[in-house]
């Protein structure tokens, strides 16, 4: 399968994903573990139907100490005994941040004041933004068609 258009070799679209990559690194400065920003990516990535960016993720995740089994349940959260209850409450208000035209409202009440009893503002907030911009790349990705397998970790590194 070929990509509709070469994100990786068009001018404009390598301005706009370097933007995107930058408020990702500010993510990364956050308080919020590295390991739950990437089960947050993997599971909107899941949800989405996005093959580039669940490759990637799984991969940069195992590249940064992430078990295999972890991974093999991010899709199971719910049943899987593997995540803490702060992870779980990460994985939930990307699900619902994810599916949000799904629930008129947006996300529930309840599922915001499950991850703010483990999160401060300043990490809801970089998991609000860290779910906003998987979903970003994630849409871009699906609407070119963009193939999964061939992503190294560090690929994408700015």
């Amino acid at each position: 399968m070929d990509a509709r258009l070469n994100l990786f070799g068009s001018p404009l679209a390598g301005k706009l994903v370097k933007h995107l990559v930058a408020a990702g690194q500010v993510l990364a400065d956050s308080t919020v573990p590295g390991t739950t920003l990437e089960l947050v990516k993997l599971r909107a990535s899941q949800i989405n139907g996005c093959g580039f960016c669940t490759d990637m993720h799984i991969k940069d995740a195992l590249a940064a100490g992430e078990t295999q089994q972890r991974l093999n349940l991010v899709a199971a959260w719910r049943e899987a005994t593997v995540f803490t209850e702060a992870e779980r409450a990460a994985l939930e208000l990307t699900e619902e941040g994810t599916r949000i035209a799904d629930a008129a409202g947006g996300v529930p009440d309840h599922v915001w004041d499950n991850a703010a009893k483990h999160y401060d503002e300043e990490e809801l907030l970089a998991l609000v933004t860290g779910i906003a911009l998987i979903n970003t790349f994630n849409r871009m990705n699906v609407m070119v068609r963009m193939p999964a397998g061939a992503y190294q970790p560090g690929m994408t590194a700015p």
